[in-house]
């Protein structure tokens, strides 16, 4: 008697396998980062479907747990066209593909599914999927264990005019209790904190670089410098195609309000 579930999950990755079948990377709702063999996946029918950014609903079959296993698939959200025809779904793309690597195999995470889709649905937005991006590296610091607690002031315990996080605990800082060490501590964008942002005010692209600089130390240092690993130059040219998008917007940057 084997194995069998359906799930539906992201594509990550594709490669062929022997003549016509390929292997897929999927992050699933339900069953994690999962491999699978798709025979015929690179027939005419198939390999529109296997296309990195497309949802799926996947059936995995196998006889023992160890398997690599056989996957069968049906489209849910064919995006991946859109995608890789504009930079910023191309660098977006592959930097949350490279992130949700990070996660182990065929363990649920469930919430980094929901942003991974969640990012993805907006990659053609720029204005709105920016801080989806923060959002998304924020939640899989959280599914990794090294979750950031930006709910309440570190030394006051206070839940507003939090400007700061400490690079040393992860916990948010006030403006006030930051102030005499700001040069030591990290920026915390309106847009992280809990109504600190009016409904409809736009977030400029400071904000946004803030947030990025945010997840960036914490991901290298907590992530991956002990797996000897590195953000690559992807994540830089998603971050100059966002910038160039702001700037088109006429929001380009404003005077740091924490200057």
């Amino acid at each position: 008697m084997g194995l069998e579930w359906t799930d539906e999950g992201v594509l990550l990755s594709t490669r062929a396998q022997g003549e016509s079948s390929a292997v897929i990377e999927v992050m699933t709702r339900d069953h994690g980062r999962h491999l699978g063999l798709v025979r015929g996946g690179r027939s005419r029918r198939l390999a529109p479907l296997l296309q990195p950014g497309n949802s799926l609903q996947v059936t995995w079959r196998a006889r023992l747990a160890d398997q690599l296993g056989v996957m069968t698939v049906e489209a849910l959200t064919l995006r991946a066209g859109l995608l890789l025809g504009d930079p910023i779904g191309l660098y977006g793309l592959q930097h949350l593909a490279t992130l949700a690597r990070l996660l182990p195999e065929r363990v649920a995470h469930a919430g980094a599914h929901e942003a991974l889709t969640l990012v993805l649905d907006h990659l053609g937005e720029p204005l709105i999927v920016a801080p989806l991006i923060v959002r998304f590296e924020l939640e899989l610091l959280a599914e990794l264990g090294f979750g950031l607690d930006l709910g309440r002031c570190a030394a006051t315990g206070q839940t507003h005019d939090l400007a700061y996080v400490s690079p040393k605990s992860g916990r948010a800082v006030s403006r006030d209790a930051g102030a005499p060490y700001r040069e030591r501590l990290l920026p915390l964008p309106s847009f992280l904190v809990a109504g600190e942002r009016q409904p409809g005010s736009e977030i400029n692209f400071r904000d946004v670089a803030n947030g990025l600089k945010l997840t960036r130390f914490f991901l290298d240092r907590d992530v991956l410098s002990p797996r000897g690993l590195s953000l690559d130059q992807t994540r830089e040219g998603l971050t100059g195609a966002l910038a160039r998008a702001f700037a088109q917007a006429g929001l380009e940057g404003l005077p740091d309000p924490l200057a």
